[in-house]
C-alpha cells in the first residue's frame, strides 16, 4: 500500500474527539509516559493476548522504554493508522488508547482495538470511547468496514462491542495458547451502513 493511497483515507488527520466523560486526542508526552504501566497491566496483557501465561503478565516492566516512546511519538505522522489516547475528561489523565490499524485502503477497511488500564475500567468509558471513534471513522474517513477480534475469556468486551453495533461473524478456534489452554477468538465487524446506537443508518 502506497503513501498516497493511505493518505487518501483520512486516517492521517488526528482529531480531538470530546465525549461526556472521555476525550480522545493525539498522544502528548504525559500520555506516552502514562501508557507504561497501562501496557504492563496484567489484565491488559492477558486480554490482548500479548503474553502466553499469567506469570508473564504479572512481571512486565511498567516503565515505557525509549523505543516504545519513540514509536508513540511517531504516530502523529502516520497516514495508515489512527491512534488516540483515551483521556479522563474530568481529570485530564490518560486511561488507555483506541486504535484503527491494519488498513486495507483499497477495500476501505481496517481493524479496531481499545485497551484501558485499571483506572478506566467498569465506568462505561470504553463504550463511550468506542462510539466516539466509530462515529469519527464513518463520517470523517473513507472507511466502510471496521473489524476486530476478542478472545473468549473476555465476555465484557464482547458485550461492549455488540452494544456499539458490531456484528458477530464467526470464531477462530483455538487462536491463542494461554496458560497451557487454547482460547477461541470471536470475530466482529461493523459497516458504515450499519445502525449504531443513537445514530441513523447511512446509505
Amino acid at each position: 500500500m502506497g503513501y498516497e493511497e493511505a493518505k487518501g483515507t483520512g486516517l492521517g488527520i488526528k482529531p480531538v474527539l470530546r465525549g461526556e466523560r472521555v476525550v480522545l486526542r493525539p498522544f502528548t508526552e504525559a500520555d506516552i509516559e502514562a501508557m507504561g504501566p497501562i501496557l504492563a497491566d496484567p489484565e491488559v496483557l492477558r486480554l490482548t493476548g500479548s503474553v502466553d501465561s499469567t506469570p508473564a503478565a504479572e512481571t512486565a516492566d511498567p516503565v515505557i522504554d525509549a523505543r516504545t516512546s519513540a514509536w508513540y511519538q511517531g504516530l502523529a505522522a502516520r497516514t495508515d493508522r489512527l491512534d488516540l489516547a483515551v483521556v479522563d475528561a474530568a481529570g485530564g489523565h490518560c486511561l488507555g488508547e483506541v486504535v484503527l490499524n491494519n488498513l486495507d485502503a483499497r477495500n476501505r477497511s481496517c481493524s479496531f482495538r481499545i485497551l484501558l488500564g485499571p483506572a478506566g475500567r467498569n465506568r462505561g468509558l470504553g463504550s463511550e470511547a468506542t462510539g466516539l471513534l466509530l462515529e469519527h471513522a464513518f463520517i470523517a474517513t473513507t472507511l466502510h468496514r471496521i473489524e476486530l477480534e476478542v478472545y473468549a475469556f473476555n465476555p465484557r468486551a464482547r458485550h461492549v462491542y455488540e452494544r456499539a453495533g458490531f456484528t458477530f461473524e464467526g470464531t477462530a478456534r483455538d487462536a491463542l495458547l494461554f496458560d497451557g489452554q487454547f482460547i477461541d477468538a470471536h470475530l466482529f465487524s461493523i459497516l458504515a451502513t450499519d445502525p449504531r446506537p443513537g445514530r441513523a443508518v447511512r446509505s
